[in-house]
């Protein structure tokens, strides 16, 4: 999909090199090579594959050919309980800016009805930090959702103590998929994050003078919003890892009670058996064998040795406590 987003206007899908006069941001959506090709006549510049904008190394990601940025980065994304990075590339020159990206993201809807509610035209440097501020706020949102989700499985792990109890097993599951999933989204969040970050800083430092004048203010508050969110994503990631090791944890105690269990039963039943190999043993001078008593006595003992250790165990709590 290739549209084009003038002022004033809704987006406009672009099919020929005369729809996009009026617009100077151009967005391709799963672009074509073919309206690639349309996007690189109508702005004279080179677009790059989605091979290249999924290059992870610095000089890859942020670069400048003559006066024109190419910048990409993946963004975060989240579908439901499902969350991923899709890669999205920023062609900045002095008179467009293009926009390729490989995931629908709500943003670029937002950014979109903001250009269309107002006539003034945008140019592309200011389009480009509208974009940045947008993603910027929605990943702010996902931490924010992020934090909310940590915050109550911790309530979860640490205070249901009846549900624990009711089905331990299954409480564990899910908790361990529930942390898995938001160690998902504050990972895509922080890989997103490094990429804002690599490009403001690169813009801020890389625009000439009129351009810096124009959008410092702008791109140090939305550089100082970056540090803040990589900073409290790895709050969250430090959260993660602990509610991860408390859920281990507690995986472990279960496992230890179901050997407890088995200690105990192994315990209890070895004296018994004891007792009844020695005095089923087919030797003539047993001395309670002619005794009247020697069965009931056998029993008996049989009997304290299973009845002894299980006092022992309930005094030391591990048949419920006292």
């Amino acid at each position: 999909m290739f549209l084009a987003h003038p002022p004033g206007r809704a987006p406009v899908s672009v099919s020929e090199e005369g729809d996009a006069d009026a617009a100077s941001w151009l967005d391709l959506l799963n672009p074509t090579d073919e309206e690639r090709a349309l996007a690189a006549r109508i702005t004279g510049l080179r677009m790059p594959t989605r091979e290249e904008i999924e290059e992870i190394e610095n000089s890859s990601r942020v670069y400048i050919e003559g006066d024109t940025f190419y910048l990409s980065t993946p963004l975060v994304r989240r579908i439901e309980d499902r969350c991923f990075t899709s890669p999205v590339g920023f062609v900045l020159s002095r008179d467009r800016l293009v926009t390729l990206r490989y995931s629908e993201f709500s943003v670029f809807e937002l950014v979109s009805q903001r250009l269309a509610a107002h006539d003034a035209p945008f140019g592309p440097e200011e389009e480009l930090v509208l974009l940045l501020e947008a993603v910027t706020d929605r990943i702010a949102d996902l931490l924010e959702y992020s934090g909310r989700e940590l915050d109550q499985m911790s309530k979860q792990i640490f205070h249901s103590t009846q549900q624990r109890a009711k089905d331990p097993d299954r409480m564990l599951r899910t908790q361990l998929q529930l942390v898995g999933r938001q160690a998902d989204l504050i990972s895509a969040a922080r890989d997103s994050l490094l990429g804002m970050q690599r490009i403001v800083v690169y813009v801020s430092e890389n625009n000439d003078e009129h351009r810096r004048q124009r959008f410092a203010t702008r791109l140090d508050a939305l550089a100082r919003d970056v540090s803040s969110l990589s900073d409290y994503d790895v709050q969250m990631t430090n959260k993660v890892q602990f509610l991860l090791d408390a859920t281990l944890g507690f995986i472990n105690i279960e496992q230890n009670n179901g050997i407890r269990v088995l200690t105990v039963v192994s315990i209890i039943g070895v004296p018994p058996t004891l007792i009844a190999s020695i005095y089923g043993m087919n030797f003539k001078n047993i001395p309670e064998l002619n005794w009247s008593f020697g069965y009931y006595y056998a029993l008996s003992l049989m009997t304290a040795t299973i009845v002894l250790p299980l006092i022992w165990f309930w005094r030391r709590g591990w048949l419920g406590g006292r």
